[in-house]
């Protein structure tokens, strides 16, 4: 435990300090930027994709009975992090990387959706994948590294293509891991999943 607060302590100063650099780290992350990392971050943000992220959660949770009855605290530890993800999006305001003219964006994504509504403060898909980890740590302790890698380079791509700082990334990752810790701490206590699978006459 007092770990995993030193860790949480690292990332929040490393936040800190990323306010005062974050143009100069994103404009030198654009610099890395070739056909082969091109495809292979594009391949990471086609995996990221909260559809994608959710049915294969939910499949690898399914796959193992004794597991299953994990999948409600999963789907609403996923949902929570949309719904905080978008609030913060909403009080923030602040304007992706290239909207505000430092690095450009690919021209593959150009068409993506990204309105006016939708801001880059904080990152979206890194919240979403870093939420699943203490689920993952809890359940299926072997994906853990695996899971954090993936995350990380979800994190990575998003500043290489210009969507987000790497602040925006880093509290993202913070978030959505304190989420994750929340409603296992609330499953733990509450026992609400046995509460919602007896009211459906569901078996875990």
């Amino acid at each position: 435990m007092k770990k995993n607060y030193w860790v949480l302590g690292v990332v929040i100063f490393a936040v800190i300090v990323s306010l005062f650099f974050d143009n100069i780290i994103i404009k030198n992350i654009s610099i890395m930027r070739s056909g082969f990392f091109n495809d292979f971050f594009l391949g990471i943000t086609f995996l990221s994709s909260e559809i994608i992220i959710f049915f294969f959660l939910t499949i690898l949770f399914l796959w193992k009975e004794h597991k299953r009855k994990w999948i409600f605290p999963l789907w609403i530890t996923l949902g929570f992090s949309v719904i905080v993800s978008f609030i913060l999006k909403f009080l923030v305001k602040r304007q992706r990387p290239f909207q505000t003219g430092i690095v450009s964006v690919l021209p593959i994504l150009e068409k993506a959706s990204y309105g006016i509504w939708n801001f880059s403060f904080p990152s979206f898909h890194t919240m979403l994948c870093f939420c699943a980890v203490p689920l993952l740590s809890k359940e299926f302790p072997k994906l853990k590294l695996v899971w954090i890698l993936f995350a990380s380079l979800v994190g990575i791509s998003r500043m290489y293509f210009g969507l987000h700082f790497l602040s925006d990334v880093l509290v993202g990752a913070v978030i959505g891991y304190l989420i994750g810790v929340l409603i296992i701490k609330l499953e733990n206590k509450t026992h609400f999943t046995e509460k919602i699978y007896k009211k459906l006459n569901l078996k875990i």
